[in-house]
């Protein structure tokens, strides 16, 4: 069944006309064109397909696209510094600078749900950092340098 569903997508109002139960990892990416969030699992296991709704981090490839009517939803390709300037946000660069991409796969999720991390907590101590992203897997076995990139973000104020 269609619905409208109206939701702020990286800053600009959006409404579309979908079948409200269609997963929003497909509309992102088969609608909208956003490729940066990846299927990864289709199970909400391993945190590829991660934006952020509001402050929090959510796993988009099991949550239908009705459930964001009236939120706000950012995505790897909404995470630029001021949202114009087309430089990478501080985040994208400390995992970039660290090494924490390795073959990039996790990275658009390992990213959404670090900023999702440090929106609620800017300056997390490394504890905080490993617990929040225990379930964002990553199969290169980069994760000493992601929580590397997340604490160098994190000191210098990244999101």
């Amino acid at each position: 069944m269609r619905n409208s569903i109206a939701f702020r997508l990286n800053g600009k109002a959006m409404k579309l006309d979908v079948d409200g139960d269609r997963s929003l990892l497909w509309v992102l990416r088969t609608d909208l064109g956003l490729t940066g969030t990846k299927y990864g699992c289709g199970a909400s296991l391993c945190g590829a397909c991660t934006v952020v709704v509001g402050k929090e981090a959510v796993r988009s490839c099991l949550l239908p696209v009705k459930a964001v009517r009236g939120k706000d939803v950012t995505t790897i390709e909404g995470l630029e510094r001021d949202g114009k300037d087309g430089k990478l946000h501080p985040l994208q660069e400390a995992f970039a600078d660290t090494g924490g991409l390795q073959c990039g796969f996790c990275t658009p999720g390992m990213i959404m749900n670090a900023h999702a991390l440090l929106l609620k907590t800017p300056k997390p101590s490394r504890a905080q950092i490993v617990a929040g992203m225990e379930d964002n897997l990553c199969r290169c076995a980069a994760h000493h340098r992601i929580v590397q990139a997340i604490e160098r973000a994190a000191a210098g104020g990244a999101s």
